[in-house]
């Protein structure tokens, strides 16, 4: 590490002790390097460094820039401290090594007192860096160009094995993962199978005609019927409505006249009060006939 300090001690200059500048190191800078440089400058109680009097980034030299200045005042012992972190950045182009100077800079130091402002100038003196050439001007002369280049490097033979395994136990344990989210979101096997309301609607029209005879059976099944038919479209399905049922479901297209007979029947039952008379016109078998049939007609859509 570089180390330079200059100690003042003139009366004039009383109010700066000192100012040390360190750098990581004073040689080995190749062109477009940063270079770190830390300025301490020890000053009298009660002086704090004035802002604008720092140096700004930018051009240095012609082939220095000072890319940035950051300040940090603390106390050490009985005295402040002023340290100054600046970072430059090399742009010469070495044709050989050599030594290059670096201009140092004044800063302003001040304390306002109870006689008034008192300023003081910290001097940064000037250091020296070496700087190297990227590549040789004129490298000893060989036969073969080739050798101008090293050879490559060898690299180290890798087994894909333990690589393959992890990642093949990272994916089990992944698809694992998407079990219990397949089945929150009722995803893919999880998905709620679609109903159907003409099968189910055969299942209670058989479990009615164990519970009930005559015309509250035959109410029964024109219920179920119903429920079926308005189950499968989503909304009430009334005798006008049929044309409208069978567009949106031609799977049923088939059972057109048993759907017309059936409405037709229903009519009488629910609103002629002719029970007897609706179940001559559709009986039971009938009834139980027609849901066997849309509910073919459901399981091949």
């Amino acid at each position: 590490m570089l180390f330079v300090a200059l100690l003042l001690a003139t009366p004039a200059l009383a109010q700066v002790r000192g100012v040390e500048l360190r750098v990581p190191r004073a040689f080995g800078y190749f062109l477009g390097d940063l270079v770190q440089v830390q300025a301490d400058i020890r000053v009298d109680p009660g002086f704090t460094v004035q802002r604008p009097s720092l140096p700004k980034p930018g051009p240095v030299t012609y082939w220095l820039d000072l890319r940035a200045v950051t300040v940090e005042e603390r106390r050490e012992g009985d005295a402040p401290l002023i340290r100054l972190r600046l970072t430059y950045q090399d742009f010469y182009a070495a044709l050989d090594s050599r030594t290059l100077d670096v201009p140092g800079f004044a800063v302003t130091i001040q304390s306002d007192g109870k006689e008034g402002l008192t300023t003081a100038i910290a001097q940064v003196p000037a250091w020296k860096i070496g700087v190297s050439p990227l590549r040789e001007v004129q490298p000893e002369r060989r036969d073969d160009p080739a050798e101008y280049l090293l050879p490559d490097g060898r690299a180290p033979r890798l087994d894909p094995q333990p690589a393959t395994a992890t990642a093949l136990t990272l994916l089990a344990l992944t698809a694992l993962a998407l079990v219990p989210l397949a089945r929150d979101r009722a995803w893919g096997p999880f998905a709620p199978r679609r109903g159907r309301p003409f099968a189910l609607g055969l299942k209670a029209l058989r479990r009615a005609k164990r519970k009930a005879r005559g015309d509250d059976l035959t109410r029964e099944a024109f219920l179920v019927l119903h429920r079926a038919l308005d189950a499968t479209a989503g909304r009430r399905v009334l005798a006008d409505d049929l044309p409208l049922f069978l567009a949106d479901h031609p799977t049923f297209r088939g059972q057109e006249e048993g759907l017309k007979k059936f409405f037709a029947a229903s009519r009488r039952a629910f609103f002629g009060r002719e029970t007897e008379a609706a179940a001559r016109d559709c009986p039971l078998r009938d009834v139980e006939a027609l849901l066997g049939r849309l509910a073919a007609a459901e399981r091949s859509a």
